[in-house]
């Protein structure tokens, strides 16, 4: 009797191994993988692979394909509980998610997680389609992708050139952070928004804080931006660009709010670099350049 228990457990020992193998053996095109970082989910999708996307970030939101699939919390508060229950063959991220507890947490449990570079530059977006695109095996994806966007990119640069601008708006970007329930101003930290601006004709215009944090009335005010770029979460839950300026703190006492010079932009456009980045550039230079009177 104790023998025949012994093989029964040494079975089910042996049917769960291979359980277990055959998971880790799936090709990355047949794996249930849940991304939690918004370039990342943008750029799986441009590569023809996001079938094999089940879950995602709160923040990857394009493109609409991605607004259909569960989510598992914002990027920086994910749930280790919403992570698990999707059983996930793999995690993905970019190193830009927290709380800090959330990869030991499923880690513990045995979920395997994949770090892939960030989109922080024109360059380093590349570099990370490139990852990308070799890890689902179709390398000439990602050529055919960067190829595309530079050419876009190159395209934005010269109609720059053709608009002969003589004076650069000074630009702010104030965006809603879900996470923490606040607005702050995103732009003058020489992150991608910045870089956003000066590739679209414009300069940042200095605020006299650091780091993501409340709206200062005065500092806004002192910063005084020709123009204001609002990211679409935080200007339409203020329902106007009315509202959005006598709403938010300082904006009212700015050229941009007197003047209306306010400018909706999505927020995954403005956050990180990729296959769209040419067109994006293109179109906040457009709006930037048509407020009268800015030139």
């Amino acid at each position: 009797m104790k023998k025949l228990y012994f093989l029964s457990v040494l079975s089910l020992l042996a049917m769960g191994c291979g359980r277990f193998s055959n998971k880790e053996e799936k090709m990355p095109g047949n794996m249930r993988i849940v991304c939690v970082s918004k370039h990342l989910t943008e750029m799986v999708y441009a590569l023809g692979e996001g079938k094999t996307l089940v879950a995602v970030d709160l923040s990857s939101t394009y493109p609409d394909s991605a607004k259909l699939l569960k989510t598992v919390g914002y990027h920086r508060a994910l749930s280790p509980e919403g992570i698990i229950a999707m059983n996930p063959d793999l995690v993905i991220h970019s190193n830009d998610i927290g709380p800090e507890t959330v990869i030991p947490q499923i880690t513990k449990v045995g979920l395997t997680v994949k770090t892939f570079g960030s989109a922080n530059t024109i360059d380093s977006a590349k570099l990370t389609l490139k990852e990308l695109a070799n890890f689902y095996g179709v390398p000439q994806k990602a050529d055919s992708i960067i190829k595309q966007m530079d050419a876009s990119i190159n395209a934005a640069a010269d109609s720059l050139k053709a608009m002969h601008i003589t004076k650069k708006p000074k630009v702010m970007i104030i965006h809603f952070g879900r996470a923490s329930n606040i607005y702050f101003v995103m732009s003058g930290r020489n992150g991608v928004g910045d870089k956003m601006i000066a590739l679209a004709g414009g300069e940042t215009a200095i605020y006299d804080a650091k780091g993501a944090k409340q709206l200062s009335a005065e500092a806004i005010a002192a910063a005084n931006p020709d123009v204001i770029i609002a990211t679409d979460f935080g200007f339409d839950q203020m329902g106007s660009m009315e509202k959005f300026i006598a709403g938010v703190p300082g904006v009212a006492l700015t050229n941009a709010g007197k003047n209306k010079n306010i400018i909706r932009f999505e927020e995954h456009d403005l956050v990180y670099f990729g296959p769209r980045s040419g067109d994006n550039i293109l179109s906040l230079m457009k709006q930037l350049h048509s407020f009268k009177n800015v030139q």
